[in-house]
């Protein structure tokens, strides 16, 4: 059976260490991070590429349900596997559940959200060149609303220590106090290998649309 992966740009890093475990060769199809800012475009970009993937019996998608950016997607074809997390930092942590079970106050980045074309550091740094830095700051503090952390998710896929340095320095600027969360690419590798039980996967059949309701996720 061929198999596509689908994946959002942030997980760069941690897809290619997943895939590198697992030894698997499937094509990997990437969606920039910043259309996730935008979810009309990022359902929009994704029906696209999902329409591409015709010629394969299997498509995995590597990100979370992304604000309901997946809600009347068509499968085109292909059954299509999809990680029951609510984003990528779920994804990351290793569950929905863990998410839930730490701090809302908490943001939480990698090198792949660091370095992608919208991270909330690249939003900061064009505000202050727009705007000047008082009205960026101001701008930033309606942003971060309830954060109070900043948060570096170590999945053992990047230079952690190279990571810290900046992040500690954004930390700094933000207000924000800075601490370390362990995380894992668990969830990946066992979406690249299966089995995809009802729990951890929802599986779209072939031809299918996705609905609202298909979207649920655990301790809901």
């Amino acid at each position: 059976m061929s198999t596509v992966i689908i994946a959002c740009k942030t997980l760069e890093n941690e897809l290619r260490r997943a895939i590198e475990v697992c030894g698997c060769n499937h094509d990997v199809l990437w969606i920039e991070s910043g259309l996730h800012n935008v979810p009309k475009k990022l359902t929009q970009k994704l029906q696209e590429v999902l329409d591409s993937c015709q010629s394969y019996s299997r498509v995995l998608l590597a990100m979370g349900y992304c604000g309901n950016s997946l809600a009347g997607l068509c499968s085109s074809g292909a059954a299509l596997i999809i990680p029951r997390v609510d984003d990528c930092i779920s994804l990351l942590l290793g569950s929905y559940e863990r998410r839930r079970s730490l701090p809302h106050t908490t943001y939480y980045m990698t090198e792949g959200w660091l370095r992608g074309e919208r991270s909330i550091w690249k939003e900061y740094e064009y505000a202050v060149e727009k705007y000047g830095e008082e009205t960026a700051k101001s701008i930033l503090d309606m942003m971060l609303g309830q954060y109070k952390q900043l948060a570096m998710l170590d999945t053992g896929c990047f230079d952690a220590a190279a990571i810290e340095r900046e992040l500690l320095h954004i930390a700094s600027e933000l207000g924000l106090e800075y601490t370390v969360v362990p995380a894992t690419i668990d969830y990946l590798v066992k979406l690249l290998t299966g089995p995809w039980d009802g729990v951890e996967f929802l599986t779209i059949p072939p031809f299918a649309v996705i609905k609202d309701n298909d979207l649920t996720l655990s301790g809901n």
